[in-house]
């Protein structure tokens, strides 16, 4: 049988319990022999491969928001919250940000031509899809071998794609091959991406957003009736990405990667077994004309994880998931002595020195099917997250025009505190699927989830100006210090969820509103202020130095879709119209000022249309002005703005044409996640840290062949 989600929940997130249900049957093995029935769950499934270049447009479909950073680098935004605090796993690998600016997450080692699955959970996820995060969790599959009915390995599949996108001069292509036998699959995707900087609404470059980037992955996967073995390598190479919103660029960045998973069918269940290693060289630097400057910067990084886990029904009605997983994250970073520089020399600066991460866990989680046709899931994960860092040291001990040597005295300090840490997490998640009829369900969840501070949370140290703003993966231009004695975060979650289909599913509607309260939210407070780029005499260029801290804080907000088919017709096609909107809060419990970032009040209108081998779409898409902001972030106020996209696919044979213009009425508008233009001060465009400034009209041509 298949097992699906709703055609509502397939363009958007999952619901808790949805995911739930899919935590049971997704990794369960997908071999089977005449007896065996094949279970296949999707949460959402890209089609085609048409998309290219970052996962950011097929997570956005899924109601997940963005972060500006470089072009493959923005990070993830669950109900209000972004950066650590939502779990991004890519075939169920953790791989951490090894950078001070966070400009290497996750989502940038992949491709969308590369996904086979994703599956979105927003705020209560159950404990067995991962911990130590308090957002949600995201998880993109590319690991999907298909097999054929001979015994000897033959050409099964391949495609090639190609994209141009005229905003910022943007070229991609993607490529893929499959072969297989009835037991040995083997599958490539690679994807070339290269863009110059974009130009906003009003013509005018947003100047270094260029970037040029490469990812390879080769999977190989080999069964028989009762196993499975998959062997998924990875590369990555990107020679340069700019960062508008950072004080620095990234002038190299280069990983490997190794997966596998084991998969065994038992006697009643199956079992699961993966390891996972990612390294990463990280270089950060200046590169273009657009951002200019000298100061290198390097990152060296190893992520290792293994984990077992366990499906075993004990009835017809409930399923045990039980599992034990390990991490291990290894950084070095250090910022080279450049020559002749009496300030950045004669030493390295040691920013993270043998800096570790390490975690143990073990978690059990029931879902149980009730004879009223309830569904319950409840579970427990217990999570011990220990962290260390040696000994740094400053560029030099000289004082500079009478002034302390701020970075040396704090490295002395540093160096003299007792710096490793352990903390124990406990998340417990409870959520129930109420069917009140055939038509209408109602979804309750509550959650107690944990995340312990990341490296740089708890380990920066540099007192100075440069030291600080080197540190910080908000783009807001101000500069940061960690506080080894950080409190792991506590957030309690309480969702609710209604979703109604009508019987022939041609509406759709869900509205799921939710609660979360935050203990110990690691936030900043103000210890000081600089003028940037040494403009001591322009106000509009200081900025804050802020240090991380324990705070409480507060989020609530509501999301809501409707779908609905207007008219189905031989001759007309298939008309749909699709309705999304999203509103989110966040606040202090202690002042009540907002926190950073929360995305205004956002709503989009599409109307699709499918006949025969034509597809096209029409969205309006409308973001409110952003008023509630972040002081101590000196975080910029926004205006509401409206972008209209439209697209068009052809399907005829093995080639697939689409067109699309994107922002067709070329609106000038500044992203309420954009962080400010640090690009633009620096290179005197600006008298002061403007909001980024999001894309303008681009038309996009692409073309996809089968083969």
């Amino acid at each position: 049988m298949s097992v699906t989600t709703s055609n509502l929940n397939n363009f958007q997130k999952l619901s808790p319990i949805a995911l739930v249900i899919c935590t049971c049957f997704l990794n369960s093995p997908v071999y089977a022999n005449d007896e065996t029935e094949v279970v296949e769950v999707i949460g959402y499934k890209p089609q085609d491969k048409v998309l290219l270049g970052s996962p950011e447009a097929l997570l956005e479909q899924q109601g997940v928001s963005f972060s500006a950073a470089g072009g493959m680098s923005s990070l993830p935004v669950l109900n209000g919250m972004m950066g650590d605090r939502v779990k991004v796993l890519v075939d169920g690998a953790d791989v951490t940000a090894a950078c001070a600016n966070h400009m290497n997450p996750p989502l940038s080692y992949i491709s969308a031509n590369q996904i086979k699955t994703i599956s979105v959970i927003a705020g209560i996820s159950p404990v067995s899809s991962a911990g130590d995060n308090i957002a949600g969790v995201i998880e993109v599959n590319t690991i999907n071998p298909q097999y054929s009915d001979s015994e000897n390995i033959g050409w099964q599949s391949g495609y090639a794609s190609a994209e141009y996108r005229s905003v910022n001069d943007a070229m991609l292509i993607g490529l893929g091959v499959h072969l297989s036998s009835d037991s040995i699959s083997l599958d490539y995707q690679g994807a070339y991406e290269d863009a110059s900087s974009y130009d906003d609404g009003n013509g005018e470059q947003v100047r270094d957003t260029l970037y040029r980037a490469q990812n390879h992955a080769l999977t190989a996967a080999f069964k028989d009736q009762q196993q499975q073995l998959a062997v998924k390598l990875t590369h990555q190479y990107i020679p340069f990405q700019g960062f508008a919103n950072q004080y620095m660029d990234m002038t190299y960045n280069q990983s490997y990667g190794l997966t596998t998973q084991y998969l065994r069918e038992l006697q009643n269940g199956d079992f699961q077994a993966q390891f996972n290693w990612h390294q990463v060289e990280h270089r950060m630097g200046f590169f273009t004309p657009e951002k200019t400057g000298m100061m290198p910067m390097n990152t060296e990084s190893d992520d290792y994880s293994a984990k077992l886990r366990w499906r075993l029904p004990t009835s017809d009605n409930q399923t045990w998931l039980l599992g034990a997983e390990w991490f291990a994250y290894r950084l070095e970073d250090w910022w080279p002595a450049v020559a002749d520089s009496a300030m950045m020399g004669p030493n390295d600066y040691y920013n993270i020195h043998d800096g570790e991460r390490d975690r143990l866990a073990i978690y059990a989680e029931s879902i149980s099917q009730l004879a009223n046709q309830w569904t319950i899931s409840a579970g427990v994960r217990v999570e011990n997250v220990s962290t260390d860092t040696g000994e740094v040291q400053s560029y030099n001990s000289m004082s500079m025009m009478g002034m302390p040597n701020e970075d040396y005295a704090a490295s002395l300090t540093f160096n003299a505190a007792e710096r490793d840490r352990s903390d124990t997490l406990v998340d417990i998640s409870l959520l129930a699927s109420i069917p009140l009829n055939s038509q209408q369900t109602l979804e309750l969840g509550i959650a107690r989830k944990n995340r312990a501070p990341n490296l740089y949370e708890r380990y920066s140290w540099g007192r100075g100006n440069m030291a600080m703003t080197m540190i910080g993966w908000f783009g807001d231009g101000n500069g940061y210090v960690g506080d080894i004695n950080l409190d792991p975060e506590t957030a309690v979650t309480i969702s609710a969820g209604y979703q109604y289909a009508s019987t022939d599913e041609s509406w759709q509607f869900s509205i799921t509103p939710y609660y979360t309260k935050i203990n110990d939210y690691i936030d900043a407070q103000v210890i000081g202020s600089f003028s940037a780029f040494g403009q001591t005499d322009n106000p509009d260029a200081t900025r804050n130095l802020l240090e991380f801290i324990n705070e409480d804080a507060t989020l609530y907000g509501v999301d809501i879709q409707a779908r609905k088919q207007i008219v189905d017709d031989a001759q007309l096609g298939q008309w749909s119209l699709q309705a999304d909107i999203s509103s989110v809060r966040g606040s202090r419990d202690d002042s009540g000022e907002s926190l950073y970032q929360i995305n205004p009040i956002e709503a989009k209108l599409s109307l699709q249309h499918k006949l025969a081998n034509w597809q096209n779409s029409l969205s309006v898409q409308w973001v409110d002005s952003k008023e509630r902001v972040d002081s101590r972030r000196l975080e910029n106020t926004t205006v509401n703005y409206t972008l209209v996209d439209i697209a068009s696919q052809y399907h005829w044979q093995h080639m697939t044409l689409s067109v699309s213009i994107n922002n067709l009425l070329d609106e000038y508008y500044e992203l309420p996640l954009g962080g400010v233009s640090v690009a633009d001060i620096r290179m005197g465009e600006s008298s002061d840290f403007a909001q980024l400034a999001g894309k303008g009209r681009s038309i996009n041509l692409g073309l996809r062949a089968s083969f």
